[in-house]
């Protein structure tokens, strides 16, 4: 089995488990502001487009096409790592709606003291991976932009609330960290 199905498959797996099991336990707790199915929306939608494109062969690639390919999965792998790294560090505290669990605590160590959003970067990386993986260049593009501004949209309303429980506390974190990227943004 090639590499680029084995990591895809462990990504989609992986994702559907974290779905299914740290989800907020009730709607109350949750304040997502339906940022998550705007996000799975975006997803699908964006990777049935982008594949599509790739089958036309419009946008394909015809320079370096395994380099390209392999580049691609590389990016996916190292975007899964950054948002399981993010994922253990934030423990009991991590859920794949925007919600407050009791006892909530700002984490600001380990990846956390770099980037505010890691998991998020981490999935970006790895979104924009598959674009590559997919080599078409329209495909990046299909694939990455929509997903960033859902992922944009999230981060504000996690970021709203984080502020509204936190308080100064996260107001002094945000002007110490990057949402994304490290040093830039």
């Amino acid at each position: 089995m090639n590499l680029f199905i084995i990591i895809s498959i462990c990504w989609f797996v992986s994702e559907i488990l974290l779905a299914r099991l740290k989800r907020a336990s009730s709607q109350k707790e949750s304040v997502d502001k339906s940022s998550l199915s705007l996000l799975w929306i975006t997803i699908i939608v964006s990777i049935a487009v982008a594949s599509f494109v790739k089958s036309t062969g419009i946008g394909n690639l015809k320079n370096y096409i395994a380099v390209i390919h392999y580049g691609g999965v590389v990016l996916i792998l190292i975007g899964l790592i950054i948002r399981w790294v993010a994922i253990l560090k934030l423990k009991k505290f991590f859920t794949v709606n925007v919600s407050i669990a009791e006892n909530h605590k700002l984490i600001k160590s380990g990846i956390f003291k770099y980037l505010r959003h890691p998991s998020y970067t981490g999935s970006l990386l790895s979104f924009i991976g598959l674009g590559v993986a997919f080599i078409n260049w329209m495909s990046i593009l299909i694939i990455f932009i929509p997903v960033l501004v859902s992922f944009l949209y999230r981060i504000s309303v996690e970021e709203k609330v984080l502020t509204q429980l936190f308080g100064e506390e996260y107001k002094s974190y945000s002007k110490s960290t990057k949402k994304l990227l490290p040093f830039i943004y």
